[in-house]
């Protein structure tokens, strides 16, 4: 995957007040205060002590909402009241017990009583910060200025690709303007924003569209009138400082575990329940979220994608695919998904989700990514084979310099058919680095040395027969690399592949025809016959199918390919061509790729045409990079898998979670075999069109 997204920004703050030129100069309270709001107070809440916490208060037009409140532990002792402090100091022993306050309580008190001291100077973080520097221009990443370690080349999660976009403020101060409300678009419009002030107001509730605002690092809602949260403050997974000192908090929202970045979790000055405020003090802001988290529930399910039927004209000739990263063990950590409860990492938790989803998927062909070998084995090759499903597999190329018990744990690709319906004729692995680094064109190169060769991605090729129709097909299960940084890797680990299947389609359109099909039919691919439980079909096996050319054959190009429209591997597999000195390249060196171009003979178009709102969802990317590719002149797309259902994203920061295992989504296509004789008219999915089906 690709590697974190950091927006290039500044410090700047931004209020109503007269001073520096690159202030913004305008009347934010009018800007922002919603007028009559229904949201108020019917009289103003005083609150003699002030607080500190990361959330931001709402309600109204919510659904149900989890909290946390004292009935969630157990085993504590009485908290200090109010009443112990005084002027901002304590003056007896907050915990009532013989040890001294702890640290952690002690910066409570002290940022609470500064935010109390600070309530009657509007726009005084703005004051105390001042200007800050200025941008001076893009920041673009390179490999040199992103020192990256092993664990890193492995996997990473995806990040926007193209320049960053200039930003010089990324801080908004609107403290002490006496506000009662605040209107969605500070939340819809400003979604850059590293800092939000809001403090000192008179705000009763915040919408729920704060949760875009996605950059957040530190909010500031003390000293306003907030009785609770809503549950989109989970959204907010950069936030490392949440103030709300000085409101009417009693308890919050679970979801306040997804903040895993979360250092100060201000609550002094509310009247939030003993326990929580003495987890906090014992332990720390961190402590309690990380409790929140574990204990999270799993919350309303969210409704089932659609299945979206494209074409109902019926086929003698059918299949389906499904291509799906599963997110390996390996890379299911808390340092890579701190946002996720850890027992949902867990491989024992995931395993069974991941197989009924696949099982209930159940398409004729499965081609999964971040497969380990311990897993293949041990768990998807048994359980699979229930379904009739048999399988190839290859970890990638390091697998092969490495002894049994550490080899077991590289991942790779894993293809499964139904093995009924087609017959496996042959396979075949194309390990880019090795096959670059033995092109004659690409001797000496010392890019092809430093930049593709460590990386030893893998396709797996397999070549089928329809044991009914006779009919063959190409499937290619492939994983690219992930990092921005190397865009060049991706765009030559892709020609490699296209040339490589290219070649290979070549010499499989002369394949031999099966004379006897039913000599496949037990045939020892995988060490287990080929039919597995229930009666073998008695119908009569068509002859095999002749193709002239490769390019006759039906192909499909499926897998995580870490590359979104417009780069240069989408460019490559959509249009056939893509020049040497495509951006992509930069100015880097590759034998006949940068001096002639890179081509295949394919006419391969997505089977979602219209594509689908993301396949990769974690906090810091939302995007297409997974792909099912089918040759066009071969193939017609029949009906798609549709989006996740957005409405249960507005309060999920990112995958995996309890029901999605992996941080990427299943793709599945079901495709008719279009007759040499007969030109089918292609149609194209429109997701939210009439053409829908729940399925």
């Amino acid at each position: 995957m690709f590697g974190p997204n950091h927006q290039q920004s500044q410090h700047m703050m931004m209020n109503g007040a007269q001073g520096h030129q690159r202030y913004m100069q305008m009347g934010l309270a009018n800007k922002f205060q919603q007028p009559n709001s229904q949201h108020q107070h019917a009289q103003k809440q005083h609150h003699p002590h002030p607080q500190q916490q990361n959330h931001v208060g709402g309600h109204g037009g919510m659904g149900h909402q989890h909290t946390f409140s004292s009935g969630t532990m157990s085993n504590v002792t009485p908290h200090f009241t109010p009443s112990n402090l005084h002027s901002g100091t304590p003056t007896n022993n907050p915990i009532g017990l013989s040890e001294t306050i702890s640290e952690h309580w002690q910066q409570q008190l002290q940022l609470a009583a500064e935010a109390r001291a600070a309530s009657s100077n509007p726009h005084r973080h703005c004051r105390k910060e001042g200007v800050s520097r200025v941008s001076k221009g893009l920041v673009e990443a390179s490999p040199e200025h992103s020192p990256r370690g092993l664990q890193d080349e492995d996997r990473n999660r995806a990040t926007t690709n193209g320049k960053i976009r200039r930003q010089d403020w990324d801080a908004m101060d609107l403290s002490g303007q006496g506000l009662r409300a605040l209107s969605p678009s500070l939340f819809c419009d400003y979604v850059f924003l590293g800092k939000l002030f809001i403090d000192n107001n008179r705000l009763t509730r915040l919408d729920p569209s704060l949760g875009q605002l996605r950059s957040l690092t530190h909010l500031d809602v003390s000293n306003n009138q907030l009785r609770d949260l809503p549950e989109e403050i989970g959204m907010l997974v950069n936030l490392k400082s949440l103030l709300l000192f000085h409101n009417n908090i009693r308890s919050f929202p679970n979801e306040i575990g997804y903040l895993h970045k979360l250092e100060m979790l201000g609550i002094e000055g509310n009247p939030v329940a003993e326990d929580l405020r003495e987890e906090i003090s014992r332990r720390g802001s961190k402590a309690l979220v990380t409790q929140l988290r574990e204990n999270m529930a799993a919350g309303d399910a969210p409704n089932e994608r659609d299945w979206h039927i494209l074409d109902e004209a019926s086929s003698p000739d059918t299949l389906s695919v499904l291509s799906y990263n599963i997110l390996c063990d390996k890379y299911a950590t808390t340092s890579q998904y701190g946002y996720t409860p850890p027992q949902v990492l867990s491989w024992s938790y995931r395993k069974d989700i991941l197989l009924d989803e696949i099982r209930g998927l159940n398409a004729d062909i499965v081609c999964l990514q971040e497969v380990d070998q311990e897993r293949y084995n041990e768990f998807f090759r048994r359980e699979l084979a229930h379904q009739d499903y048999r399988g190839v597999f290859s970890p990638r190329a390091r697998a092969k310099t490495m002894a049994d018990k550490e080899a077991k744990f590289v991942d790779g690709c894993a293809t499964f058919y139904k093995s009924r319906k087609y017959i496996l004729l042959e396979k075949h692995v194309i390990d880019f680095a090795n096959t670059a680094i033995n092109r004659p064109d690409m001797k000496g190169e010392h890019d092809v040395f430093n930049r593709v060769m460590p990386r030893d991605h893998i396709a797996v090729v397999t070549f089928f027969e329809n044991r009914a129709t006779g009919s063959r097909l190409i499937v290619v299960n492939v994983h690219i690399y992930w990092d921005p940084a190397y865009e060049d890797v991706k765009l030559v680990q892709v020609a490699i592949m296209m040339d490589q299947v290219s070649k290979l389609a070549e010499r499989w359109a002369k394949y031999a025809p099966c004379a006897d099909k039913t000599a496949f039919r037990h045939a020892d691919v995988d060490g287990e016959p080929s039919v597995v439980g229930g009666e073998e079909s008695q119908d009569e096996p068509a002859p095999s199918q002749e193709y002239s050319s490769g390019t006759q054959l039906p192909l499909l190009v499926c897998g995580d390919f870490n590359s979104a429209a417009g780069t240069g591997v989408y460019d490559l597999i959509t249009q056939g061509n893509v020049s040497g000195g495509h951006a992509d390249l930069a100015n880097h060196s590759y034998g006949n790729f940068t001096r002639d171009g890179m081509s295949h003979p394919f006419n391969l178009k997505s089977a979602y045409s219209d594509e689908l709102s993301f396949t990769n969802y974690t906090p810091t990317f939302s995007g297409v990079i997974d792909y099912i590719w089918y040759s066009s002149n071969a193939l017609q797309v029949r009906g798609v898998l549709g989006d996740v259902d957005l409405d249960y994203l507005s309060k999920v920061p990112g995958f995996p979670n309890h029901y999605f295992p992996s941080d990427h989504l299943a793709l599945k296509a079901e495709f008719g075999v279009k007759s040499a004789r007969k030109e089918i008219k292609a149609v194209e999915a429109k997701f939210g069109g009439s053409n829908e089906r729940r399925g």
